[in-house]
C-alpha cells in the first residue's frame, strides 16, 4: 500500500505557494536536487505529473491543484495532533485581531484547529484593517494580531506568510480592457494600493481609481460585478474571479506579506499555544526566513 510521505508534502505545498524548486529549497533547507528527488517521488506515488513547467516557474497541474487541498489538510492534522499532546491543560482567553482580507478564508480553519486543540481557550476575533490591528495592539487592546506587512509602526512584529498577489477581473466581464483601466482599492493607506500604483506607473498603464474601501468583501464585490479590476492574495481569490497578467497588461507585483504581532503584555502559555498554532498554520516560511521588523 502506498503512504504519502509529510516532508514529501511540506516539499509539494512549499513549490506550489513559493512557485519554484529553487525557491522552495531554501524555505525546506534541501538543496535543489533534493526537492526535485522529492517530488519525482511523490508524482510516482500518486502516479499522477502534479506540475507543468513554464520557464522558470512551476505550475500545478489540475491533478497538482486537488493534491495540494490534501496536503495541506494532512499536515496540518498531523501538526494538531501533535500539538494535542504538548499541553492539554491551557485555559483562559486570548484576544485576537484580523484584517477581514484573511477573515473569511484563512481564519476559520485555523481557530477551528485550535479549538480542537485547546477546548478550554477563549478567542475573541476582531476584524479590522490591518493598521487599526497595529493600534490595537499597541494599546493592549488585543493581544495578537495578524495584519499585512507594512503596518508595523513603531511595534515589532513576524512576517510567517509570503503569498502571490494578483490582479483579478470578472471571468464574465471585459473591464480590464478598459484605458483607462478601472480599480477597485484600499485608502491612500493601504501598502497593496502602493503597490499597485508603483507596478502601473513603471509600465505606463493608464488607470483610475473607481471605488475605495477598506472592506476586501466591497472590492471583491466590485470585481465580481465587472465594475473594476483589483488585487488580492492567493488565499483571498474567489470563484468566478480571473487571474489578469502580462498578457492582458498587468504588470507582476510585490508578494504579499503577513505579519504576527504580539503585544508586551501577551506573554503567556495561552499566547504562546495560540502565536505557534498561527504560525504552524499559515506559515509558509522557515524559521530563520521569518522577519523581525521595526519601522524605520
Amino acid at each position: 500500500m502506498n503512504v504519502l510521505d509529510l516532508d514529501q508534502l511540506r516539499t509539494f505545498v512549499a513549490i506550489a505557494e513559493v512557485g519554484s524548486f529553487t525557491a522552495a529549497a531554501d524555505v525546506v533547507h534541501k538543496t535543489q536536487s533534493a526537492v526535485s528527488m522529492q517530488m519525482r517521488r511523490l508524482e510516482d506515488r500518486v502516479g499522477k505529473p502534479i506540475f507543468s513547467r513554464d520557464g522558470r516557474q512551476s505550475r500545478l497541474t489540475e491533478d497538482g491543484r486537488r493534491l495540494l487541498e490534501y496536503a495541506r489538510r494532512l499536515i496540518r492534522l498531523n501538526d494538531e495532533t501533535l500539538a494535542a499532546f504538548e499541553d492539554p491543560g491551557l485555559t483562559g482567553s486570548v484576544r485576537l485581531g484580523i484584517p477581514d482580507d484573511y477573515a473569511d478564508r484563512l481564519l476559520p480553519p485555523v481557530l477551528a484547529g485550535f479549538s480542537r486543540i485547546n477546548p478550554m481557550i477563549e478567542i475573541t476575533v476582531e476584524c479590522q484593517r490591518s493598521v487599526t490591528v497595529s493600534d490595537m495592539i499597541r494599546d493592549g487592546r488585543l493581544d495578537l494580531g495578524i495584519i499585512n506587512h507594512g503596518y508595523y509602526g513603531s511595534l515589532r512584529g513576524e512576517v510567517i506568510r509570503r503569498e502571490p498577489l494578483f490582479w483579478v477581473g470578472s471571468r464574465d466581464h471585459s473591464v480590464h480592457e478598459l484605458d483607462p483601466v478601472p480599480l477597485a482599492l484600499g485608502p491612500d493607506d493601504c501598502c497593496w494600493r502602493a503597490n499597485v500604483v508603483r507596478a502601473l506607473d513603471r509600465e505606463g498603464r493608464r488607470f483610475r481609481v473607481a471605488y475605495i474601501s477598506s472592506a476586501a468583501l466591497a472590492l471583491s464585490g466590485a470585481v465580481l460585478a465587472g465594475l473594476a479590476v483589483s488585487v488580492l492574495p492567493e488565499s483571498a481569490l474567489k470563484a468566478n474571479m480571473r487571474i489578469l497578467g502580462l498578457r492582458e497588461g498587468f504588470p507582476e507585483l510585490e508578494p504579499a506579506e503577513i505579519g504576527l504581532l504580539r503585544a508586551e503584555h501577551a506573554k503567556s502559555p495561552i499566547h504562546d499555544a495560540l502565536a505557534k498554532h498561527i504560525v504552524t498554520s499559515l506559515g509558509n516560511l522557515a524559521a530563520d526566513q521569518a522577519m523581525s521588523l521595526a519601522a524605520e
